[in-house]
């Protein structure tokens, strides 16, 4: 089901060696993507400046990179190095001070607010560490959520948020509200809002935060599905477990990359689900 939403992933481009000395460690040289016409997400010179009172933060430092279709990035960095900032405005819910940010081709730093809440909808998925799913609302209906904003028919939508449901594993909990579903299960309906529409690109922001190691492995299991199918996944986190999921680890410190690896010897999760044991409620 998942080939059928989305397109082939990409080859592989050739690895390098991602270890725990190599994510402690913010100096060095700073390996890149070579750039590529089918880069789906193309940052160049970009800064971020927050004012503060009298206070001018500089949020982001002439950060430039490349994420091509198919790929699975995972921006990591301790708290003020700029990854959030950053997170946000590849999730269009901000602007670059100055620079350029391009989506699928599109310069997105200079649509008006109406023009970026269409992209959004029609080409982002988001999902947050707190999940944010209705509590009164049904898994089928928090995943259907989204497609209010788009033009298809109440069929159309209750079959979209069905599909995305059974991708996920939860076809069996449509009807079931959070408060009946545990952590990783909320988790999953969140996912499954933020495929709805089928977007290009998936964005998940500290995804495994809330969550147990096991679940956690479930969810890198899920995202490294959607991938291998071809959706484009861009996740933050602190956690270097969770990170070796993706196929490349870019470091932030101080507004600026400092790192940008490609993982070598990448495990896959569902192969890592083998070897834990299942968690007693």
């Amino acid at each position: 089901m998942v080939d059928s939403m989305f397109e082939g992933v990409m080859e592989r481009p050739k690895a390098v060696v991602l270890d725990q000395a190599m994510l402690q460690d913010p100096s060095g040289p700073v390996v890149r993507e070579p750039s590529d016409a089918n880069a789906v997400i193309r940052v160049e010179d970009v800064h971020r400046y927050y004012d503060l009172g009298e206070t001018r933060v500089h949020a982001l430092r002439g950060v430039s990179l490349a994420v091509e279709r198919g790929g699975f990035v995972a921006i990591m960095g301790s708290s003020g190095s700029g990854k959030s900032t950053l997170m946000n405005m590849l999730g269009c819910l901000d602007r670059p001070s100055s620079g350029r940010y391009l989506l699928e081709g599109t310069d997105v730093s200079k649509l008006e607010k109406a023009e970026l809440a269409v992209i959004r909808n029609r080409k982002i998925g988001f999902v947050f560490q707190g999940f944010n799913l209705l509590a009164r609302t049904t898994a089928l209906e928090n995943t259907a959520l989204p497609t209010l904003y788009t033009p298809i028919d109440k069929e159309e939508r209750a079959r979209r948020a069905a599909e995305a449901l059974a991708m996920v594993g939860l076809a069996n909990r449509a009807d079931h509200y959070p408060s009946q579903m545990s952590g990783g299960q909320q988790q999953r309906v969140a996912i499954a809002r933020a495929l709805v529409n089928r977007p290009a690109i998936l964005f998940a922001d500290e995804p495994t935060g809330n969550l147990d190691s096991r679940t956690a492995v479930e969810i890198m299991d899920i995202f490294q599905t959607l991938n291998d199918g071809g959706l484009t996944v861009v996740m933050v986190t602190h956690e270097p477990d969770v990170a070796q999921f993706a196929k490349r680890v870019i470091v932030f410190r101080d507004g600026k990359i400092r790192k940008d690896e490609c993982v070598s010897a990448r495990p896959r999760a569902s192969d890592v689900l083998k070897t834990l044991p299942t968690l007693d409620d």
